[in-house]
C-alpha cells in the first residue's frame, strides 16, 4: 500500500513538474505533442496527431511554404474530427489535384493576417458590441463571439466552430484549435 501511495505521489509530482515546465517555456500540448513557441506553424502542426488531415490538406494545397513564412498569422486549426464532420467524400474530393485552388481557398479561410491571441480577440468582440467581424486571408469573413466562456466562430454559411485550445503560440503567429471546419461562401 505504501509503495502504491509513493508511486502515485511520484507520478503526480512528475505531471506537475511537466505542466510547470510547459507553462514556463510557453508550450502547450496539442494532439499529444508539445507545441514550441520557437517553431513555426508547420513545424509544430506536423507533430499533432489531431491535425494529420489539416497537414495533408496544407501540403496538397501548396501552402507549406506560406505558413512556414514570417507571418504573423492567426490560424484557426480544425482537428481531424472536425474534418470528419464534413459530408462523406468532401475531404477526398478537396485533396484531388484538380481541386487545389478550392482547397487553398477553404484553408486560407481559416487564416487571419496578424497575431490575434484570445485576449486580442476578446477585446475585438467587446469593442464591437458582442460580435466581431474578422477578415480572412482568403478575403472572406468570420464572426467571433462568446457563448459563456467559449469563443465561437461563425462562417459565411452559418456554420459554427468552437475554439477548444486557444493561444498555441508559434514563432510566426498563433494557432487556435477548432472543432469544426469553417466554410466560405
Amino acid at each position: 500500500m505504501k509503495f502504491k501511495t509513493l508511486a502515485v505521489m511520484g507520478l503526480m509530482g512528475f505531471v506537475t513538474a511537466v505542466a510547470s515546465a510547459q507553462m514556463q517555456s510557453g508550450t502547450k500540448m496539442v494532439g499529444g505533442a508539445e507545441m514550441f513557441p520557437a517553431k513555426n506553424i508547420i513545424e509544430n502542426a506536423v507533430n499533432s496527431k489531431d491535425h494529420t488531415t489539416l497537414v495533408a490538406a496544407v501540403k496538397a494545397a501548396g501552402l507549406v511554404e506560406t505558413l512556414s513564412g514570417a507571418g504573423p498569422f492567426t490560424v484557426f486549426a480544425p482537428t481531424n474530427e472536425a474534418f470528419g464532420k464534413l459530408p462523406k467524400g468532401t475531404v477526398d474530393t478537396l485533396l484531388k489535384p484538380e481541386n487545389k485552388a478550392k482547397l487553398a481557398g477553404v484553408l486560407t479561410y481559416h487564416v487571419v493576417a496578424g497575431k490575434w491571441d484570445s485576449a486580442a480577440v476578446a477585446k475585438m468582440i467587446k469593442d464591437a458590441g458582442g460580435k466581431a467581424e474578422i477578415k480572412t486571408v482568403a478575403g472572406g469573413k468570420l464572426w467571433a463571439w462568446m457563448k459563456g466562456q467559449d469563443l465561437i466562430l461563425t462562417d459565411e454559411k452559418g456554420g459554427m466552430a468552437t475554439v477548444t485550445i486557444a493561444d498555441v503560440n508559434q514563432s510566426n503567429g498563433v494557432i487556435h484549435v477548432i472543432d469544426t471546419v469553417l466554410m466560405p461562401k
